[in-house]
């Protein structure tokens, strides 16, 4: 997709599927943890707490859901941060069926914070430039 720093390739398990027989929002709502938890892995994020008690923390995350997702099936969830401020990033995020539909889109808000000072961390130069590289990717 382009545009997008990165895609996520997922299966929809029968267990997904609520009662009215299309896949539970929440089921929807670990779809996008999952691509959020890739995205930060891709630019280093996820390490640094085991290594320096600092790391990203979720602030907020919200989604628009488009079009009912089936059993069976794929998704695709495609990222990219599309806002960086001082201490915090935001990760759009799209997933698609498998007709390239577009199923719901969310935004996640990520602070990045230290944990011994419990206090939020500016976001550094090589982080920023992580986010940048990946998004030039394309």
């Amino acid at each position: 997709m382009e545009n997008f720093s990165l895609k996520l390739e997922l299966r929809i398990d029968w267990s997904e599927i609520d009662l009215f027989g299309h896949v539970n929002n929440l089921s929807i709502l670990q779809y996008i943890q999952s691509a959020r938890v890739n995205y930060m892995e891709a630019i280093g994020l996820m390490p640094l707490n085991s290594e320096i008690k600092t790391g990203p923390i979720l602030a907020s995350t919200t989604c628009q859901f488009r079009k009912i997702l089936f059993y069976p099936g794929n998704i695709t969830v495609y990222s990219k941060v599309d806002l960086i401020k001082n201490t915090s990033f935001r990760i759009l995020h799209e997933i698609r069926n498998d007709q390239d539909e577009i199923s719901a889109e969310a935004h996640d808000i990520i602070v990045l914070y230290n944990f011994d000072k419990n206090s939020k961390l500016l976001i550094s130069d090589q982080i920023k430039k992580k986010i940048e590289d990946l998004g030039n990717r394309q």
